[in-house]
């Protein structure tokens, strides 16, 4: 198995590291296997089909996936198969490999190579926040198991990322532990604390039952709590959506307007039953009719596949109508 080492050698902040290119048969060398400076994804000389063998020192087709939909593959390529119960893909996906006992090398964020605890059940995440995987987890590159209890020793791993908002770039620190859930690993003590409930002082995300530590620093509703709006609040989104609808359907109404004007001149078609348009455009009655219809028009979603860039499919389809 080419189990990367997860030594990481970063030369600056500014690093960027490009995706291996290198297809089937080609040459590659193992030692430039690493995880992505940042993002710490796996990186290899070879494409998003195939890894490294170090026995042959060339790209071989990928042996194994853990993804159900993984990237790089598009309909009718050959895609590697998923591992069965007991095995795992490790990053460099050359091929499935049990599972690891408690005390054995793990690659970063990859819980899924360690063998679950007998009581996997009452030790499992159940929430989408992925705290562990079946009970086990992998912290400092070593398979353990989330079981300390609260006021017991336990063993934290901090993952500084590269995050972005807008154009400013900073870090973002992910503090994971071997604490059961309903509990956290504190960094400065080491200790396993209960977790904290809503309105809580907190300083992380972890220390949260919600798992979710407000900007003014007291634990939130979780981010997947569901949201409900007053009845009063719906019916003013929809009071702006249909303003806008109608708005729009204005727009598209008068540059109709124009453009039969424009065949009504000289040189137009002047057979089109719409430059009649243009030659009562002075009387109100010709024109109001056509702005209120606009108004009124049902808001469906249908109405919405027109092009808002050029008008280049609204052009076309008016063409269209023109020489019904």
């Amino acid at each position: 198995m080419l189990l990367l080492s997860l030594t990481l050698f970063f030369s600056s902040w500014h690093t960027f590291v490009y995706a291996g290119n290198q297809t089937k048969g080609e040459n590659c060398t193992i030692t430039n296997n690493r995880l992505e400076f940042g993002t710490f994804q796996f990186h290899s000389d070879c494409d998003v089909q195939t890894y490294c063998s170090s026995s042959q020192g060339t790209c071989e087709l990928k042996g194994c996936r853990k993804d159900q939909y993984p990237f790089g593959y598009t309909p009718g390529d050959w895609v590697p198969p998923l591992c069965p119960a007991g095995q795992f893909c490790p990053d460099e996906s050359d091929a499935c490999q049990p599972w690891l006992p408690v005390g054995s090398a793990c690659q970063l964020n990859r819980d899924d190579q360690c063998q679950p605890p007998p009581n996997w059940q009452q030790l499992a995440d159940p929430s989408k926040y992925g705290r562990n995987v079946n009970g086990s987890i992998c912290l400092n590159n070593v398979c353990m198991w989330a079981n300390v209890t609260v006021g017991q020793s336990c063993e934290v791993e901090n993952t500084a990322y590269i995050a972005y908002a807008g154009n400013n770039e900073f870090i973002d620190i992910v503090s994971r532990g071997n604490c059961q859930i309903g509990s956290y690993c504190d960094s400065q003590s080491l200790v396993c604390i209960q977790a904290k409930e809503l309105g809580e002082t907190c300083d992380a995300d972890k220390e949260c039952s919600s798992f979710n530590c407000l900007d003014k620093g007291v634990c939130g509703l979780g981010s997947d709590s569901p949201k409900y709006f007053k009845t009063w609040e719906r019916e003013k989104r929809l009071q702006y959506w249909c303003e806008q609808n109608a708005f729009r359907q204005s727009i598209m109404q008068m540059k109709e307007i124009a453009r039969t004007s424009i065949l009504s001149l000289p040189g137009g078609t002047g057979n089109s039953n719409r430059s009649t348009v243009c030659s009562r455009a002075g009387s109100e009655e010709s024109f109001t009719p056509m702005v209120q219809h606009s108004v009124h028009k049902s808001s469906g979603l249908r109405q919405q596949y027109l092009s808002d860039d050029n008008g280049s499919v609204y052009d076309e389809m008016m063409m269209q109508a023109g020489h019904r």
